[in-house]
């Protein structure tokens, strides 16, 4: 498929694996790559398991190319809000099994799925943004907004906080924590259970019940692609 996701299917569940070097930057190549792995998870009518390497989910975009000039950073901001907001409207289920840190946008994935497990461990997930002197775009605010418990939402957002696994599920950036040993095997766990699901019903609900997130992030992805951050 690509060497920085890999495709494995399997009794129809789709496990997506990102590789990226050590910290599975997202660039505009594993964007890419994302799309054209959805695209066969579709195709395969596939319940979707996205994770990472041992420790990391990812820890965001590629500074690389967010320090090359401000249009590309426009453009890569873009291209990662579209991908997200492709994954709330997914027709199957998508699970990501959070195999260690997830940051700025490795936290948007999280907040993109459908069903979140995480790792035990002194991992970090959240939203650094201010902290690195990034002014949070549009979508992310109204991403985390959607999703993050009203409590963590401000600190998350505004204070740059970052959450260990445990408090990440209460923060609403995970659903459930395992052992390491236990996230790939616990992560299939739930996607055999997602099967029972009429995937008409899901599709036609999912679209039902984020028609306004969806709606508020059109708008947010012209906003940010407006102004150069």
């Amino acid at each position: 498929m690509s060497d920085l996701i890999s495709y494995q299917l399997d009794d129809g569940i789709a496990t997506l694996t990102l590789s990226n070097g050590k910290v599975n930057a997202i660039s505009p190549d594993v964007i890419a790559a994302f799309n054209a792995a959805l695209d066969r998870a579709e195709q395969d009518k596939a319940i979707v398991i996205i994770t990472g390497q041992p420790g990391i989910l990812s820890g965001g975009y590629d500074l690389k190319v967010m320090t090359s000039g401000p249009q590309n950073a426009v453009n890569l901001v873009a291209a990662g809000s579209t991908l997200a907001r492709r994954m709330l409207a997914h027709p199957f289920p998508i699970i990501v099994a959070c195999s260690g840190h997830a940051v700025a946008k490795g936290a948007f994935i999280l907040l993109s799925a459908d069903y979140r497990i995480g790792v035990e461990g002194p991992f970090s997930i959240g939203l650094n943004e201010v902290q690195i002197g990034m002014t949070m775009h549009h979508v992310g605010i109204e991403l985390a907004r959607d999703r993050l418990r009203k409590s963590a939402f401000h600190r998350s957002v505004i204070n740059g906080e970052m959450f260990d696994p445990q408090s990440a599920v209460d923060a609403g950036f995970l659903d459930k924590v395992v052992p390491a040993e236990q996230l790939l095997t616990s992560a299939q766990a739930v996607a055999q259970q997602m099967k029972k699901i009429n995937m008409t019903a899901h599709k036609n609900t999912k679209l039902k019940v984020r028609k306004a997130l969806l709606e508020t992030l059109d708008k947010a992805i012209e906003l940010d692609q407006q102004q150069l951050v």
